[in-house]
């Protein structure tokens, strides 16, 4: 009765600490049963298809107009693809389409499943960091990542990137002004729209990086494409909006 509940009821907002997204090109063909039909990979040179992993310390992050004292620090983690929509009025929209949810604290698994399709997961989430060398890790998931977290734009592009220099992978950095959810009961596509400001994806160096979640989905030919950082960024998302799918 009350799974209304999870389609974005009210806008929501956040400070982004830091928000590091790997993104993980793969021949398109491979994932193309990740997604529902409502939705078409988002393609380079129409032969890669991306999955990215998003990993944001969020501060103050509480319902749009609240103050910040009422909000909460998170750790999240998204894996994402990205995809395109054609909606009712026949607007081409560029998004993510989620497949696994990810967070340090029970608090947010409760509320992100409750406001939210996302299925947040609780997990363990270690950081270190010497210097500019960055380490994430977790034990449960089972990752980890290990960065030069100094901001560099002459470093080189990860081996066997698709793309030809750091502007051409801007383009797949992440997060794009949509997510979306498709309600397959209903036909119905549920579709959330988010805002920022000053969002400039600046490339960092990976010394060392692993997911078993991309591991597990064992995409032959799937290379590290790229890898970026943004921070210290106000952001937040509109309420959702949902219209029937054909």
């Amino acid at each position: 009765m009350l799974s209304f509940l999870k389609d974005h009821p009210f806008a929501v907002e956040a400070f982004f600490d830091s928000s590091h997204v790997f993104t993980f090109a793969v021949p398109k063909e491979q994932i193309t049963h990740l997604i529902p039909e409502c939705l078409q990979l988002d393609t380079h040179q129409d032969k890669w298809a991306f999955i990215a992993v998003a990993m944001v310390q969020t501060k103050a992050l509480r319902p749009k107009g609240f103050p910040k004292i009422m909000g909460n620090d998170f750790f999240l983690i998204g894996y994402r693809v990205f995809v395109r929509y054609t909606n009712q009025v026949g607007k081409n929209l560029r998004g993510l389409y989620i497949l696994k949810s990810e967070t340090d604290k029970m608090k947010m698994e409760f509320l992100g499943n409750m406001f939210t399709h996302y299925q947040y997961t609780t997990t363990d989430i270690t950081q270190s960091r010497s210097n500019d060398l960055l380490t994430i890790s977790s034990k449960k998931s089972g990752f980890s990542v290990r960065i030069d977290d100094k901001i560099n734009e002459t470093i080189a592009l990860p081996a066997g990137s698709p793309f030809t220099d750091w502007k051409e992978a801007r383009r797949f950095a992440g997060p794009l002004p949509f997510t979306f959810t498709y309600k397959k009961e209903k036909r119905a596509m549920l579709i959330i729209e988010g805002v920022r400001e000053h969002w400039k994806p600046e490339p960092v160096k990976v010394l060392d990086c692993n997911f078993s979640f991309i591991d597990n989905l064992k995409l032959p030919g799937a290379v590290l494409a790229n890898a970026f950082v943004i921070r210290n960024i106000p952001y937040y998302w509109k309420k959702g909006k949902t219209e029937l799918w054909k």
